[in-house]
């Protein structure tokens, strides 16, 4: 077990997205496609720092992402974000992925990931946060 998923551990951060994995979304081994759950964490976190940068941003680095365990279809997939630094025109956002199954009432932690996005302006240039 992940130190992240230890018992009774809450989520870190705010729900910014939800959604449920479909069948369309598995790797050959039948589990959910890593790369489908790494754009839905693009996704949750750039709400967030959409909202930090009052518009646009755009995605410059994924670090630590961390696959604790594999998402099945039919979980209800939840993201939740906070913002763990900023600079200038940056910001670092940590995502967390809990899922919930039919077979198991408890929220189970997934996932685990750091996203820097700079804002930008309506050419795609860098621009100071607000």
């Amino acid at each position: 077990m992940s130190p992240g998923s230890a018992p009774g551990r809450e989520p870190r951060g705010t729900l910014t997205l939800q959604t449920i994995a479909m069948p369309a979304d598995t790797n050959a081994n039948g589990d959910i496609f890593g790369g489908w759950l790494m754009a839905q964490m693009d996704l949750g976190a750039s709400v967030l720092a959409r909202q930090r940068a009052q518009g646009r941003v755009a995605t410059v680095a994924v670090a630590s992402m961390t696959f604790h365990k594999p998402v099945r279809v039919g979980d209800i997939v939840s993201l939740f974000a906070e913002i763990i630094r900023e600079g200038t025109t940056s910001v670092g956002i940590h995502v967390e992925v809990w899922i919930r199954r039919l077979d198991h009432p408890e929220p189970q932690h997934m996932t685990e990931a750091d996203f820097t996005f700079v804002a930008v302006d309506a050419a795609g240039a860098k621009r100071p946060l607000p």
